[in-house]
């Protein structure tokens, strides 16, 4: 398990592509995992991309640390989530959603204790063109703080 500060430091660090390749964006149904290295290439990651089959606006976006860890998700347009209800709220911007419904778009950190278990209202000024997958994944790699892209070709929804 992670403490918070690690996981912090974590999502914080910059990092690039790990491979000069060109990857497509899921059809939907689909899902696409691409590594993800820190620019000291001394931690890895890997960014996943899952795709809904009936709903095409569904779209999970994840960066994972360790193969297992989810560091941080996005949920576009899926189920609501419900977070925890604790007596003791982990972190204070965490408060008005305890035991609360958060419906999508949303956003999952991990939280030292919990993992991805809470969920808050994706931010609109880091997510704001959120009906848009191909650039939601832009702002998702850089809520991420990669700052060389990978090259992904943009297909056909």
């Amino acid at each position: 398990m992670l403490t918070q500060s690690e996981v912090d430091a974590l999502i914080a660090i910059q990092k690039k592509r790990a491979e000069e390749r060109l990857y497509n964006f899921p059809l939907a149904g689909d899902t696409l995992t691409i590594p993800i290295i820190s620019v000291d290439e001394k931690e890895s990651f890997l960014i996943d991309i899952n795709r809904g089959r009936i709903r095409l606006t569904k779209c999970t976006y994840q960066e994972r640390h360790r193969g297992t860890i989810i560091l941080v998700r996005l949920d576009v347009d899926g189920r609501p989530h419900t977070n925890p209800e604790v007596s003791s709220v982990p972190l204070s911007y965490l408060v008005p959603y305890n035991g609360q419904t958060v419906q999508c778009p949303h956003l999952h950190l991990y939280i030292e204790g919990f993992m991805d278990k809470w969920a808050m209202p994706a931010p609109s000024d880091k997510f704001p063109r959120i009906i848009d997958l191909y650039t939601t994944l832009d702002d998702f790699f850089r809520y991420c703080n990669v700052i060389e892209l990978p090259l992904i070709q943009r297909g056909l929804f």
